[in-house]
């Protein structure tokens, strides 16, 4: 049965800030613990092709593909696909941002299937999704709100 994960998280910050934040694509290496670099192969409109890499696993290999991403500002809302699809059959990801009180919610959805040779079935990836997800998404809430913080501040307490 395919995968399916959703995992949200609240952002003490405005929606300007998370959306600039987590779509500035070069960005992704210091935003996101587990990615060591990202390439842009190609921009076309509100879509961006690119190249994205892991740091080495526990057992040294370094996993990278490519993905399409197309951004709609105006529907806060991302759909990213892999294009290169590696050991997924396919994987679709859906990224929602919501006005709520105090700040941004931020949801992630993700559809996907692994291939029948890939080293992992659907769910040991959904359970490996969804623990990893809300420690990225913990990382990330708290770099946008320290630059929230580092924003509000008198010029002179940032020097």
């Amino acid at each position: 049965m395919p995968g399916h994960t959703e995992n949200e998280i609240t952002v003490n910050a405005p929606v300007e800030l998370v959306w600039e934040m987590t779509n500035d694509l070069p960005s992704w290496p210091q935003l996101f613990s587990e990615y060591s670099s990202l390439e842009i192969l190609e921009q076309k409109g509100d879509t961006t092709t690119f190249r994205l890499t892991m740091h080495p696993d526990e057992n040294g290999k370094v996993w990278s593909w490519v993905s399409e991403r197309t951004v709609d500002r105006q529907g806060l809302t991302v759909r990213a696909r892999r294009v290169e699809t590696g050991p997924f059959a396919h994987m679709d990801i859906h990224w929602q941002y919501f006005k709520v009180p105090g700040g941004t919610r931020m949801k992630w959805t993700q559809d996907f299937a692994m291939k029948p040779e890939a080293p992992v079935d659907d769910d040991w990836m959904t359970d490996n999704i969804n623990r990893n997800s809300p420690i990225q998404m913990a990382l990330i809430r708290d770099k946008i709100e320290q630059r929230e913080r580092e924003g509000r501040a008198p010029a002179a307490s940032r020097l």
